[in-house]
C-alpha cells in the first residue's frame, strides 16, 4: 500500500516517534512532507517520550496524535500507556504505528525474534486494539478498520497498526547527510588500535557489526567485545556495570548519538559513580543511521557540556582522525579518569557490511570467559 493512501485513511496531521527500518516509507514521507516541525512531526528521544508528547498534543488540541516506532519500543511505552493513557487514569486516545521486526516465520536478527513473538500479545495485555497491515491489505480494508478504530478512539482508548515488512511503499528517498568526513568504521579501526586487550562494550546497530568485521579482518579475537545487539540506549549502563567490576582493565563504551540520547539519564549515573577506568565514546553522525538515517537532536545539543555537568572528568569533542589519535594517545598513557569523547562521523556504511557470524550467547560466553581469566590472573 502506498504510504500516501495509508496516511490519508488514518487522517491525522501530528506524528511523533522513533525511526524504524520497516517504517522507512512512513519516516521518509514525513521528512519529505514536514521535515522536523513542532506542529506536525517530532522525532523523540525514546518511545515513552513520544507517548508523552502525543498526550500533550491531545490535551491541548483535542485531536488524535500518531506515535510510530519499531516493536522493540513497546517496552518503553508500557509505563505511560498504563499510568497515563489508560481509561482508568486519564483516558487519552492515540494511534500507534508499529513496525513488526521479528515477525514469526520471517527471518530476522536475534534481538528481534522474541520481541516479534510477543508484539501483539503486549498490545493485548495493554488493552490496545490492533490491526495487522500487510502488503495484501487493501485501502478498503483499511478504511473499514479505521471506521471501527474511530469509534474506539472516541471512547478515549488507544489503537494500533502493526506493520509487516514491505507492507508500505513510498517512491522517494530523502538524502540524509552531514558535514563530517570520517566514517564510523575508520573511527572504530583507530579505537581498536588503542584499546588492544581492553574490554569494549559497543552499541546496537551498525557499530557492533563494523566492530565485529574489523576484528575478523585483523584476525583479532572477539572475546574483548560485548556486542549489544539490542537494548538501544543501554550500552553505557552495561559498560558501567562491567567497569565497576573489572577495575584492572580499561572499559571502552562505544555509543551512538541516537542511543546515548535515548536514555541519557545513564550519563548522570555514570558521572556520579565515576569509574576511572571507563572511556565513554559517542560516535556522533547526527542520525539514526542503522534504521534509515533520519536526524537525531544531537546537532542541536552540547553532548560534551552535558558530560561535564554529569561529572565526567575528561571530556573532548573530536572531528578528525588526526585529533582522535592525539586524544587516544593521551587517554591511554595518562592516569585513568572517567572520560567522555564525542567523535564526529559522516553518515553511511559499506554496502557489503555483514553481521556477526557468532550467536549473541557465544559472544556473551566468550566475553565472560575473558573477564574470568583476567580475574584469575590477578589472584
Amino acid at each position: 500500500m502506498k504510504i500516501e493512501d495509508f496516511l490519508y485513511v488514518i487522517g491525522n496531521d501530528f506524528y511523533t516517534g522513533v525511526p524504524d527500518s520497516l517504517l522507512s516509507p512512513l519516516c521518509d514521507y514525513l521528512m519529505d512532507t514536514y521535515g522536523i516541525d513542532k506542529n506536525h512531526h517530532i522525532i523523540s528521544a525514546n518511545e515513552g517520550n513520544s507517548v508523552a508528547i502525543a498526550a500533550g498534543y491531545n490535551l491541548s488540541t483535542g485531536k488524535i496524535p500518531v506515535v510510530y516506532m519499531q516493536n522493540s519500543g513497546e517496552g518503553n511505552i508500557v509505563n505511560p500507556v498504563t499510568s497515563l493513557l489508560h481509561q482508568k487514569v486519564y483516558s487519552i486516545p492515540m494511534i500507534f504505528i508499529i513496525g513488526w521486526r521479528g515477525e514469526p516465520g520471517v527471518h530476522d536478527e536475534p534481538q528481534h525474534v522474541f520481541q516479534g513473538e510477543i508484539t501483539s500479545g503486549i498490545l493485548s495485555l495493554l488493552q490496545i486494539d490492533y490491526f495487522v497491515v500487510s502488503s495484501e491489505t487493501s485501502v478498503e480494508e483499511l478504511q473499514n478498520k479505521m471506521k471501527e478504530f474511530n469509534e474506539i478512539l472516541k471512547e478515549g482508548k488507544d489503537v494500533a497498526f502493526i506493520v509487516k515488512k514491505n507492507a508500505l511503499e513510498y517512491n522517494s528517498k530523502p538524502l540524509y547527510i552531514n558535514n563530517f568526513f570520517n566514517s564510523r568504521e575508520e573511527i572504530l579501526e583507530k579505537i581498536t588500535e588503542y584499546s588492544k586487550d581492553d574490554l569494549i562494550v559497543s552499541t546496537t546497530g551498525k557499530t557492533s557489526r563494523e566492530l565485529f568485521e574489523i576484528r575478523e579482518r585483523n584476525n583479532i579475537t572477539h572475546k574483548y567485545d560485548f556486542l549489544t545487539v539490542g537494548s538501544m540506549g543501554h550500552c553505557s549502563s552495561i559498560a558501567l556495570g562491567v567497569a565497576i567490576n573489572c577495575p584492572e582493565k580499561k572499559v571502552w563504551c562505544i555509543d551512538g548519538d541516537g542511543a546515548c540520547i535515548m536514555h541519557m539519564g545513564a550519563m548522570a549515573t555514570i558521572g556520579s559513580v565515576k569509574p576511572n577506568n571507563l572511556i565513554h565514546i559517542v560516535i556522533n553522525n547526527e542520525s539514526h543511521e542503522s534504521v534509515g538515517g533520519l536526524p537525531t537532536v544531537s546537532k542541536n545539543i552540547d553532548l560534551c557540556g552535558i558530560a561535564k555537568s554529569c561529572g565526567y572528568e575528561y571530556v573532548e569533542s573530536i572531528d578528525s582522525l588526526e585529533k582522535l589519535k592525539i586524544i587516544l594517545d593521551k587517554v591511554t598513557s595518562e592516569e585513568n579518569k572517567l572520560t567522555f569523547l564525542e567523535i564526529k562521523a559522516k553518515i553511511g556504511s559499506r554496502k557489503d557490511l555483514g553481521r556477526p557470524t557468532i550467536s549473541a550467547k557465544e559472544n556473551k560466553d566468550n566475553f565472560m570467559q575473558y573477564i574470568k581469566e583476567l580475574k584469575e590472573e590477578k589472584k
